[in-house]
């Protein structure tokens, strides 16, 4: 109805998570860096963990839109509460795998020849669980176990974790999970957006369905909206949707700290808006050791120390990067392209010799020993850059 009267192309105030209308508040920006840190890796676990509504599914939207499928085959599920067995099943739906049967063991085979498959094609596999906090001690322990798929010295599936803030508790302390703490490649906890970031929010979400000043905010409106909703994105959502629409009852072009009131007493008579809770304190870690710690700690868990790049250095970075891909993309289509020599029709009609063969695998275990070792310079380049940025952050914050 207020999309009518306001001449918005869309619903601006949405609540189901829409990457259209990613907002990169300060904890989203943070959120990416560990992602993009972590994706590097290719192996183990991802952990983000945030309020109901911090804004989990959309930032997973946003990184989703971004994938290139060329490269990387994702899947996603959300979770009730599964077993072991059914996790595995529900796993090979979401990778689009018929099985043959219901047993687990057909489901198992099925998801490792599916990841070979792709490894072969040079594609990487992620897995997003959604809701992970749902998810039993025996589901958890089965994901883990799928992380020990292998090709060669190559992981196969790598799986990021999303949860609401009692997941990293039982992360934490259940004696059940050591195991799977030792595979966590990066945990970081959503935290809501800053004061200053809420009409900077409300305001993007706004332009993006033609916004241009009608309706009008009172100034003061912010920081009561920020008081009202703790700064989580989805109580913002549904605090302004509702005031949009009082404006558009009352056919307001501008909309007052009183109609806000109004409205948040109207909310609260109706029980369907709860007010913020008290957060944790922030929560960003770096595998092993899932406790918390500094931000500008984090990565020195997982690397060697090493000398920050200066702003001068950043566009250097970004050619050895850029450089670093092509090789990668090379040596991956010619260990392909070994790999289907050694297994494909010359071998199978005999006309190979077994020193030919010993050959060609010997050529295929070079090449992925240099596609390791340019791996692992690109994974040091990251973690110079996401140093470089949570420095910057820090310096920003103190100023």
């Amino acid at each position: 109805m207020f999309d009518d009267f306001y001449g918005f192309t869309g619903r601006p105030f949405q609540l189901t998570p829409d990457p259209a209308f990613y907002f990169e508040s300060q904890t989203h920006q943070k959120a990416l860096s560990y992602l993009g840190y972590g994706l590097s890796q290719g192996e183990g676990f991802i952990v983000i963990t945030g309020e109901v509504g911090a804004g989990k599914s959309t930032l997973v939207a946003h990184l989703m839109a971004t994938i290139d499928p060329a490269r990387l085959t994702a899947a996603q599920v959300v979770t009730s509460n599964l077993d072991g067995a059914e996790i595995v099943h529900v796993v090979a739906q979401a990778f689009g795998l018929p099985v043959e049967g219901h047993d687990k063991a057909s489901a198992l085979g099925a998801i490792e020849a599916f990841l070979h498959d792709e490894a072969r094609a040079g594609r990487r596999c992620l897995l997003v669980v959604d809701e992970a906090q749902n998810l039993s001690i025996e589901a958890l322990e089965e994901l883990r176990m799928l992380s020990n798929f292998q090709l060669g010295a190559h992981p196969l599936l790598q799986t990021l974790l999303l949860g609401q803030p009692e997941f990293r508790d039982s992360l934490r302390a259940h004696p059940g999970l050591e195991q799977l703490r030792q595979r966590i490649i990066a945990i970081h906890h959503l935290e809501a957006m800053e004061e200053g970031e809420v009409q900077r929010y409300v305001e993007h979400r706004l332009r993006r369905v033609g916004w241009a000043g009608n309706p009008c905010f009172d100034a003061e409106i912010f920081a009561e909206i920020y008081r009202s909703t703790g700064g989580i994105p989805r109580r913002v959502n549904q605090l302004l949707s509702r005031l949009l629409l009082l404006g558009a009852v009352d056919q307001r072009s501008a909309i007052s700290l009183d109609m806000l009131r109004q409205v948040l007493a109207e909310l609260s008579e109706d029980g369907t808006f709860a007010g913020p809770r008290p957060e944790a304190d922030p929560y960003t870690i770096a595998a092993p050791q899932v406790e918390e710690a500094p931000a500008e700690e984090v990565l020195e868990a997982v690397t060697l120390p090493v000398a920050m790049p200066t702003p001068a250095d950043a566009a250097k970075v970004k050619a050895a990067l850029d450089e670093r891909d092509v090789q990668i993309a090379e040596l991956q289509q010619a260990v392909i392209e070994l790999a289907n020599a050694v297994e494909g029709p010359l071998v199978t009609a005999g006309r190979a010799t077994a020193q030919e063969i010993s050959a060609l695998k010997q050529q295929v275990a070079t090449l992925e020993n240099r596609y390791v070792e340019l791996e692992q310079t690109v994974r040091h380049t990251l973690t110079m850059l996401i140093e470089w940025i949570e420095s910057d952050d820090l310096q920003r914050a103190a100023a």
